[in-house]
């Protein structure tokens, strides 16, 4: 077997042992490298939104150790009092090189249950959004302004926005996507540091840190006024278009 054959394996080891959700494996990272410079070729790996060249794949495996890296960081939070109630934190989840980024307000009850963001009614209506976008929830990364659920679903408090805030923004420097859509007025003026109202925001590109930013409404809302479903959907045919360019 030679070099290429052998990284090829190498690769299909190492996305197997990802899936199962080991974040260390006991290899020397210079040796893999070394063998992986060593090839004639790139070999083209298969991801989930089609195929990559190899150096994107290990740019894809730095992403997700940076991002694992990020969450032990954020331990066991108790920089607000959010945490005196909460069950589970709720960091994110997603491709750790997805091109677009939802970013919810906070977890609810359900999302605080099973520390994985919008999985109540409100996530399966964001979920809907995804597929009818041509993608899928693990195509995505989804994430919250804050990462604990504040009391009775109330917006979350200025001081707790701040002990969170730098979290996020730092999951949105690792996976650098090409476009975010932020869900609800918190979302939106907490990323964007404006008051101006959701309703003003919406439908109309804003940018983060050269990041379009595409504001809209939060999928709670949806369910309490189905009638701005369409607006929501024309905000989201006009992220397709931007991902597009």
């Amino acid at each position: 077997m030679d070099n290429r054959e052998v990284t090829e394996e190498l690769i299909k080891a190492l996305e197997v042992y990802e899936e199962l959700g080991f974040t260390f494996l006991p290899l020397k990272r210079d040796r893999i490298f070394n063998l992986m410079q060593s090839r004639p070729v790139y070999a083209v790996a298969e991801s989930r939104e089609g195929t990559i060249s190899e150096p994107d794949h290990i740019m894809s495996r730095d992403n997700a150790r940076a991002l694992q890296e990020l969450r032990e960081e954020l331990g066991e939070c108790t920089r607000c009092k959010l945490h005196k109630e909460r069950k589970n934190i709720v960091y994110g989840e997603g491709s750790s090189d997805a091109r677009l980024m939802f970013i919810g307000e906070g977890p609810g009850r359900d999302e605080d249950m099973q520390a994985r963001p919008f999985v109540g009614e409100a996530g399966k209506l964001l979920t809907r959004l995804i597929e009818k976008m041509g993608m899928k929830r693990e195509n995505v990364y989804i994430a919250n302004i804050v990462k604990c659920r504040p009391p009775y679903n109330r917006d979350p408090e200025e001081n707790e926005i701040a002990a969170c805030k730098p979290f996020v923004e730092r999951q949105i420097e690792i996976i650098k996507p090409k476009v975010i859509m932020s869900l609800g007025r918190v979302s939106a003026q907490s990323i964007l540091g404006m008051k101006m109202p959701i309703s003003r925001m919406r439908g109309n590109f804003f940018s983060f840190h050269d990041i379009a930013l595409m504001p809209t409404f939060h999928p709670a809302y949806l369910l309490r006024n189905p009638k701005d479903k369409w607006l929501v959907w024309d905000d989201a045919q006009k992220v397709l278009e931007k991902l597009k360019d």
